[in-house]
């Protein structure tokens, strides 16, 4: 496919059209590394989605099974999680049909947070004790991007105070990297009281939540984009930038693989099936960004 990304030949890549990918990877380099920018989704796409046979925690879950969490609110939880993710993830309904449900999701979860009067000083604590993994090649991929000066934009339907906890923890925290998220709010006691509009959930990862930000619009001249998901939502993250050259789009298939093959061929330019790396990525970052 492009012999300058032999990781390209991985077993679990998966390309419905090589000749664009290729054609797409050409221009992205050719046009240098002052045109680029990344916009990438973060639980199960940044982070792993599992390890020996075990689903890893998104960002909620980290949350959701730490000990600040009372018995009864953690079985609420799980009950949503129950109801709602086959939901999120039904290959038979439709965006419309979709949206409204995940608003009703995430703002009982939150409710239910909310009632347990988490304290901001758990926070480290929490996500040092949980099992959340960065995805192999994690450190490679945050020092390419911070070494050459792209942007790295973390656009999440997760939890930012957690997310942000772990890439620091990480030690990656760069000052290339912005995030945009579900936040929390605290009293002056450090209590958590609310979380921040406007929500985000899967299927709004678009301009609509970015009122406001002006994040694209500070990085208008980066009109090349690789963009990284995990889900059918994460598609529209980057609607917002003013104009687009060039875009690439990854998409990490992680579940329910065979039943969902054949939506994530036609709407991502390369799939990667069960892989829990970065190395596709990496190899295509190394690949554009070395002169």
């Amino acid at each position: 496919l492009c012999p300058q990304v032999p990781e390209l030949e991985k077993a679990t890549v998966r390309i419905l059209q090589p000749e664009r990918v290729r054609g797409i990877i050409r221009s992205l380099r050719e046009q240098g590394v002052a045109k680029l920018q990344v916009v990438s989704d973060f639980d199960m796409t940044l982070s792993r989605f599992g390890c020996n046979g075990r689903r890893c925690p998104t960002s909620y879950n980290i949350l959701d099974t730490s000990r600040v969490i009372s018995e009864d609110g953690r079985k609420k939880l799980k009950d949503l999680l129950d109801y709602y993710y086959p939901i999120e993830i039904d290959p038979n309904r439709t965006l419309e049909e979709k949206c409204p449900l995940m608003v009703e999701w995430w703002t009982r979860a939150h409710e239910l947070l909310v009632q347990q009067k988490i304290r901001k000083d758990d926070i480290a604590q929490i996500v040092r004790e949980s099992e959340a993994m960065l995805r192999d090649g994690f450190k490679e991929f945050f020092d390419r991007l911070h070494k050459n000066n792209v942007p790295l934009f973390i656009f999440s339907a997760g939890i930012g105070d957690i997310l942000e906890e772990i890439i620091r923890q990480a030690s990656v925290f760069y000052s290339n990297v912005n995030v945009v998220s579900n936040y929390m709010e605290f009293d002056d006691d450090g209590v958590l009281t609310h979380f921040k509009g406007p929500l985000i959930h899967t299927y709004n990862k678009n301009n609509t939540v970015l009122q406001g930000t002006g994040y694209f619009q500070q990085v208008s001249t980066r009109t090349n984009i690789i963009l990284l998901g995990d889900s059918m939502g994460d598609l529209t993250m980057a609607d917002g930038i003013p104009s687009v050259e060039n875009i690439l789009k990854i998409g990490f298939l992680n579940d329910k693989v065979e039943e969902r093959r054949g939506k994530y061929l036609e709407a991502y330019d390369i799939v990667l099936e069960s892989d829990e790396t970065l190395d596709v990525v990496n190899g295509i970052l190394r690949y554009i960004l070395t002169e």
